[in-house]
């Protein structure tokens, strides 16, 4: 549905590469999350894909179509929420909802009036927008992205901002798009522990390159060994253990063993070696494990 290739970008006056041979792609009713620091590109891609940014090569096709070469037909099928939403605080949420489609020459009521269900603001619909909270603009946005019916949502740092419940009430809104209307979504946020609920695959961008494409729970096979945790009152003979046989082992407990050592194996040599031993297992990588690491940047 999202098809991104070898983008190609530097903006006038800079010596920095915004995006550097980028591509990736999203499939039908995916949900996938764009990650990268401040300046590492994402706010580009999204710009291309909208049509509000040229690249210097390469392309984006919605839908089977080209942004930059059959706009319209492109740009027909996305809906987007995209930096700050902006509404009329003089007007009323069904008003604004009313005035945004008018621009583009459409209006259903019916479709409005159920879009504005969907996100749960039909009777905040009535109000005017200059008292609502920052989780009911968001969903005054969403709605307006939702209208006309796109095939993709293209969403920038949607819950940026919101407190708990209205994190997890948009991340609910935005899971039932996809259940309920087989929708294609583009997430890029900072909330790495929101993409790990939401998203199906990830792709993380670094200084304008792409360092990782794919499912999110694939992201801990970037180590190329398993890592253990242990727990032990014992850290030096632990130590003097894991030297004798060639594993990895650092002062927090993480364990990283060679190929012809399995973890039985070396819970064995610990207890042989007079190790007690408080806890041993597997230490998973979350998402933002892997995102500090594959980023280079370190915790805390």
């Amino acid at each position: 549905m999202i098809e991104v290739k070898n983008l190609q970008k530097r903006y006038s006056g800079s010596t920095k590469t915004a995006l550097n041979n980028v591509s990736f792609s999203v499939g039908e009713g995916e949900i996938v999350g764009l990650l990268g620091h401040n300046g590492a590109g994402k706010s580009t891609v999204l710009g291309i894909m909208l049509g509000m940014v040229r690249p210097d090569q390469g392309e984006v096709r919605i839908a089977g179509h080209s942004v930059q070469l059959e706009r319209a037909k492109a740009l027909v099928n996305i809906g987007a929420i995209f930096e700050a939403a902006v509404f009329y605080d003089y007007l009323t949420g069904w008003q604004n909802l009313r005035v945004l489609c008018s621009l583009s020459g459409w209006w259903d009521e019916k479709e409005a009036a159920r879009v504005l269900e969907l996100v749960n603001l039909t009777i905040a619909a009535s109000t005017k927008t200059g008292t609502y909270s920052h989780g009911m603009r968001q969903r005054l946005a969403l709605a307006q992205a939702l209208l006309p019916r796109p095939r993709v949502l293209l969403l920038d740092e949607p819950t940026d901002g919101l407190d708990p419940e209205g994190i997890r009430e948009f991340r609910e809104t935005v899971l039932r798009l996809r259940k309920e209307m087989g929708m294609t979504i583009l997430l890029n946020s900072h909330l790495l522990g929101e993409v790990e609920q939401m998203c199906d695959r990830c792709v993380i961008l670094k200084e304008g390159r792409k360092v990782f494409e794919g499912p999110v729970g694939a992201t801990a096979d970037k180590r190329k060994r398993p890592r253990y945790k242990l727990e032990t009152p014992d850290i030096r003979e632990a130590d003097a253990v894991a030297f004798k046989m060639k594993a990895a082992f650092s002062k927090k407990g993480t364990v990283e063993l060679p190929d012809e050592v399995t973890g039985p194996d070396f819970v064995k040599a610990l207890v042989e070696g007079g190790v007690r031993v408080e806890s041993w297992g597997e230490e998973k990588q979350s998402l933002e494990d892997v995102y500090l690491e594959l980023t280079g940047r370190k915790k805390g």
